[in-house]
């Protein structure tokens, strides 16, 4: 079984290779202009309390419509999606985190794993996602995906 570091390890020795993406950044069309969100996703690799690595993106989108990021490492892929969703009136915003994670493990093959959750949020407020799971304290590696949501405003 490869253990947390090891992981983390062998995402960080292919960097090179590590990609993080989400849709096309485009200007709303004027009908969803309204309804538009933005999403500042921050994802960044954590050893011994120190970031080795990180990616920022700004993603616009709209209720409904995920935004995905992938994580490609030399033996782990991590697909994210979050989706936006808002509730009319002044009912609670959420956001769905979709996690799917393939690992290579040399002699047992591809393990799988796929997570679901939904978090309460209000624009502005961060929020943490830990692909890989959340780390004990005295973890010496980590993945996060840090995600701000904010109304979208015309320049």
């Amino acid at each position: 079984m490869i253990r947390m570091a090891a992981l983390v390890t062998f995402l960080f020795l292919a960097i090179n290779a590590a990609v993080l993406q989400a849709q096309e950044e485009e200007k709303p069309t004027p009908r969803v202009r309204g309804r538009a969100v933005v999403m500042d996703i921050d994802a960044r690799i954590l050893e011994n309390g120190q970031v080795t690595w990180n990616e920022k993106q700004q993603k616009i989108t709209i209720p409904g419509r995920p935004v995905e990021i992938k994580l490609i490492g030399e033996n782990l892929v991590i697909v994210v999606r979050f989706t936006f969703i808002r509730n009319h009136g002044n009912g609670p915003k959420l956001l769905v985190a979709q996690g799917q994670i393939w690992i290579a493990d040399p002699g047992q093959g591809v393990r799988y794993q796929a997570s679901v959750q939904t978090i309460p949020l209000e624009f502005d407020e961060t929020i943490c996602y830990f692909p890989l799971g959340s780390q004990p304290e005295n973890s010496a590696s980590s993945i996060e995906v840090m995600l701000t949501l904010r109304q979208y405003k015309e320049n």
